[in-house]
């Protein structure tokens, strides 16, 4: 995708405790079509805090942060901006000539994505998760007006403070709650579904459950067509997937980091591009 690279091409990176080839060809595909000196690798680390310092050290332009490293890289940045101060997560961090600045395009990717068509703009809500990506959706969905919610998270310790902060009720399972938990959206943001993880074929919700409510979120972005997203379309419900809630996010990070707005068409070639085999 990049044929000149040089002393001068800006590299980007992301780090993850399971890299993707997603963030990779989506941010790559967008440097060559808008002709940028940019580079894009994905990769981890068994040590966030030499990580966040090494972005410093070589004057990495900027970096996607995944779980588990959303809330731990905070400790090493220099300027918490409001959108990860306000959830303590942080998805994105740009090098500004050696001062290190935190930002959450998560929490407006989907806080954008709740008014698409579809959707409900009110209601009872029920997500499920309580790390770092679960942070920034409540908060957005409490921000778009969804005031009425239950937080399912087996994590008995981050569940209920999540749960607290927002002023939604907690549970420990969705079976807790019944056939009909009398939510307007299900929202799933958890590994359930997601490609490679133990429950991959599995879905967070019941069929019985998604019957009953209006509209289904699910931020699993690999696949896009999720166990709990093929069951939805199949009940006839609205559903938001994690394509685009990643191509957003990803969007966003783009500007952050170039400058440079991509149309909307291009973000969605380069999300296509991204998911191509």
């Amino acid at each position: 995708m990049h044929a000149t690279v040089n002393k001068d091409t800006q590299l980007c990176l992301s780090l993850s405790a399971r890299p993707s080839n997603l963030g990779t060809r989506f941010h790559n595909f967008l440097y060559a079509e808008l002709g940028l000196d940019f580079l894009y690798k994905a990769t981890t680390t068994t040590d966030i805090g030499a990580a966040v310092a090494g972005l410093r050290a070589l004057g990495i332009r900027g970096c996607g942060v995944s779980m588990p490293f959303k809330e731990d890289c905070l400790a090493h940045v220099d300027v918490v901006h409001d959108s990860a101060a306000v959830i303590a997560s942080a998805n994105t961090i740009v090098n500004e000539d050696g001062v290190l600045h935190a930002y959450n395009t998560d929490y407006q990717a989907v806080r954008d994505l709740l008014a698409s068509p579809g959707l409900p703009t009110s209601g009872r809500v029920v997500v499920t998760g309580s790390g770092g990506m679960a942070k920034a959706v409540v908060a957005a969905l409490r921000d778009a007006g969804f005031t009425d919610g239950v937080l399912v998270a087996r994590n008995t310790t981050a569940g209920p403070e999540l749960a607290e902060a927002y002023g939604y009720s907690w549970t420990a399972s969705a079976a807790d709650l019944g056939d009909d938990p009398g939510a307007a959206l299900l929202v799933n943001v958890t590994p359930v579904g997601m490609a490679g993880a133990p429950a991959a074929d599995d879905s967070p919700f019941t069929s019985a459950q998604v019957s009953s409510a209006t509209a289904v979120l699910d931020v699993v972005a690999v696949p896009s067509e999720t166990p709990l997203v093929r069951l939805a379309r199949s009940l006839g419900k609205p559903v938001v997937t994690g394509a685009e809630v990643i191509a957003l996010q990803a969007a966003e990070q783009f500007w952050l980091y170039t400058g440079v707005r991509p149309t909307a068409d291009q973000v969605a070639r380069a999300s296509a591009y991204s998911r191509a085999t």
